[in-house]
């Protein structure tokens, strides 16, 4: 099976977060990632598998953050 590759343009906009925080994510080695020329692209499956870990953390940066009481 071949691999699919999607530029950190894609993985931005498949998961919401910035740019910038993709690039992160890849020099922190949290997903895996190739420079095609002079381009970086991200293996599509590793980047789905860390969206899926960080959806069920405990880190509760997704979805509607909670109301504050007072």
């Amino acid at each position: 099976m071949e691999e699919e590759w999607i530029t950190t343009a894609e993985a931005a906009s498949l998961s919401g977060y910035h740019v910038n925080h993709i690039r992160r994510l890849i020099r922190q080695e949290e997903i895996e990632a190739r420079k095609f020329g002079p381009i970086w692209q991200v293996n599509k499956s590793s980047f789905t598998d860390y969206l899926e870990t960080a959806r069920q953390s405990e880190d509760k940066r997704w979805g509607p953050k909670p109301e504050k009481n007072g």
